[in-house]
């Protein structure tokens, strides 16, 4: 389903304690896999209870390079005003470093 030429990365935050999310799954998560040919990323989906959030979330990144940090921030702020909000920003950018790591660990590896 993937080519061979992307990546997973998994970015977590805390949500707020009342959160259902938070109830649920005890923190909130985003699941990127992203083409490392040209930093897009092709699929997403995060810890959500209701299927229209992932849906929604995913339309968010889906399509963006993962290193466009304003671009993608913006998008959320303006966009997506589910109480996990502050949440989201702080797991894409926990997935942003880890695409980071693995990228420079897979350069490394090839030389």
């Amino acid at each position: 389903m993937y080519d061979k030429d992307t990546i997973y990365v998994i970015g977590d935050a805390q949500s707020s304690t009342n959160n259902p999310i938070t109830q649920q799954f005890s923190s909130f998560f985003i699941a990127l896999v992203v083409d490392t040919t040209n930093n897009k990323i092709v699929d997403a989906s995060c810890s959500a209870t209701v299927q229209l959030t992932s849906d929604f979330t995913r339309s968010l990144f889906v399509g963006h390079s993962i290193l466009a940090s304003d671009e993608l921030e913006n998008q959320i702020r303006t966009r997506y005003f589910g109480s996990s909000q502050k949440a989201l920003i702080v797991a894409y950018k926990d997935a942003q470093k880890k695409y980071k790591l693995a990228i420079s660990s897979r350069q490394k590896t090839e030389l």
